[in-house]
């Protein structure tokens, strides 16, 4: 699970579906990423970062938590 990017979400009161909206990933490839069921590829990753409009590094906000 990534919890970097569910934190991110959660200070700029941003839904899964309105990220899935601004950064066109379908909402059921966002759910799954998130949850850690299939890997996200450097575009979704930047595309993400993009939407967030954050200063973190890529590998900090995609910092994989068990």
């Amino acid at each position: 699970m990534y919890k970097n990017i569910k934190a991110e979400l959660a200070r700029r009161d941003m839904s899964l579906v309105e990220l899935s909206t601004i950064t066109g990933i379908k909402y059921m490839t966002l759910y799954n990423k998130i949850k850690g069921k299939t890997p996200f590829t450097l575009d979704e990753a930047k595309k993400i970062k993009a939407a967030l409009d954050i200063d973190v590094p890529i590998e900090e906000l995609f910092e994989v938590s068990v």
